[in-house]
């Protein structure tokens, strides 16, 4: 298995591209983002460290919601606009951590027909993905004027 101690989730996303290819990486990202599964390869070079406890079944193991975060946060450093439809999906998971990342997505990726999910976001009961809804909306609206 390829070390991904020691480095940023960037660069270890951007490594792993470089290894299997970007197309591979972002269907493996968009695969977990729907709640699929990916080889245990690519959930360390997306998570690092923090994928061994998932990996060994703990924090809700393969069919909690960190797959998922994970999924979403490799699509900030791998892209192809094909991830978009998932990505305004994700908007609506059960999980604010998931809720959080896509909006970060697309916020870094400027997903225009994001923006009445993001709106809806704006009242989440979690600050954390309200605040990324409005960082979203700002970036939307300030690229699409």
């Amino acid at each position: 298995m390829p070390s991904v101690w020691g480095i940023s989730p960037r660069q270890s996303i951007e490594a792993e591209c470089e290894r299997r290819g970007k197309r591979t990486v972002v269907s493996g990202c968009i695969n977990l983002l729907k709640g699929g599964t990916a080889d245990d390869e690519l959930i360390l070079a997306l998570a690092g460290p923090a994928a061994e406890q998932v990996l060994a079944g703990g924090a809700g193991g393969r069919n909690g919601y960190w797959p998922r975060v994970w999924g979403a946060r490799g699509l900030l450093y791998a892209w192809e606009d094909r991830a978009a439809s998932m990505v305004v999906r994700a908007t609506a998971d059960e999980s604010w951590r998931v809720r959080e990342m896509a909006l970060k997505v697309i916020t870094r990726h400027l997903i225009g027909d994001a923006i009445s999910s993001v709106e809806e976001l704006q009242g989440d009961p979690v600050a954390r993905v309200r605040a990324a809804a409005d960082r979203a909306l700002v970036a939307l609206t300030v690229a699409h004027a």
